[in-house]
Order: C-alpha cells, then structure tokens, then sequence
C-alpha cells in the first residue's frame, strides 16, 4: 500500500462545497473494506466526526458529479455518499485502526499536501498574470501616449517646413 500510485488518489478527490474531499465509496476501496464498514464506524464514533469532518452529499451534489463522470461508477450509486474532508479521513484512519488505513491514509494526507501546494503555486502565478496584465495595459496607454506625441510633432514639424520658403 505504501507505492499507492499518487494518481490515483488524486482522481479521487472532489471538489464539493469548495471543499476537497474523498467519498465513503473510494475510501473503502482503498482500505479495502466495504463501504457500510466505514459508514458503522464513523456512526459508531460520531463525536469524532464533526460537521467539517465529514458530510452526506446531497441528491442535487450527487446528480453533479453523475454529470461529470457520466461513464462511472456514480451512475450505479443507489445511497448517498458521504465526503470526508482531508481531517475526517485521517480520524477514520485512527477509528478503523488497520494497518492499511494508516499506510494508505499517510499516501492520502500526502497526496492533499501536494494538492494544497499546487493550489498556492496556481494561486500565485494567477496574481503574476494580473499584474502583468496591468503592467502591459499601462505600457500600452504609454504607448498610444507616447505614439501620439511623435505624431504631434512629426505634422508640426512638416508644416513647419511647407511654410518655410527654400
């Protein structure tokens, strides 16, 4: 479980609520144990799982991401699913307490680590382009400024010379 392919982890990862979670389904996959299992145990220890820990989807979230992944496996899903966010997978780790939910878990908090970089390198080159956005803007009103300028003086200094007598 340990070279868990980063991949992936990462194509199962959704954005719901402006959140990044994973869903019951997947986490069971990747622990491998079957999804009520998960579901017993987070209603099993509910004080550990706090609103933004984890969440139901609702019918129109699920209807979402059917129309995303049109060819998956949401098309068969029955039962709502629910989302863990990054926290609440780490305590469903420690409340399954399985040596493959921990090493699959570290790959998991890993891999939401690299997201959350990403998230910041993509943040900062999108602020990179507005200022150079405003910079090229301000070159270009310059520009026409200056174009105008050169103009001004080119059609005085011709007539200038059409009224000079050679």
């Amino acid at each position: 479980m340990e070279n868990l392919p980063k991949q992936l982890i990462e194509n199962q990862i959704y954005d719901i609520r402006n959140l990044k979670v994973m869903l019951d389904s997947d986490l069971a996959t990747l622990y491998q144990v079957e999804t009520k299992r998960i579901n017993e145990a987070v209603k099993n220890n509910l004080d550990k799982f706090p609103e933004d820990f984890y969440f139901e989807l609702t019918k129109e979230e699920l209807e979402v991401l059917r129309s995303q992944f049109v060819t998956t496996k949401f098309s068969k899903t029955r039962a709502i699913p629910y989302a863990f966010t990054e926290q609440g997978v780490y305590m469903l780790a420690t409340v399954l307490k399985s040596k493959v939910a921990t090493e699959v878990t570290i790959n998991i908090m890993r891999t939401f680590t690299k997201l959350r970089e990403f998230a910041l390198t993509y943040k900062d080159i999108v602020i990179e382009l507005k200022n150079l956005k405003e910079d090229l803007k301000l070159n270009k009103n310059q520009t026409i400024e200056n174009t105008k300028h050169i103009k001004t003086a080119f059609t005085g200094n011709f007539l200038l010379k059409q009224n000079r007598i050679y």
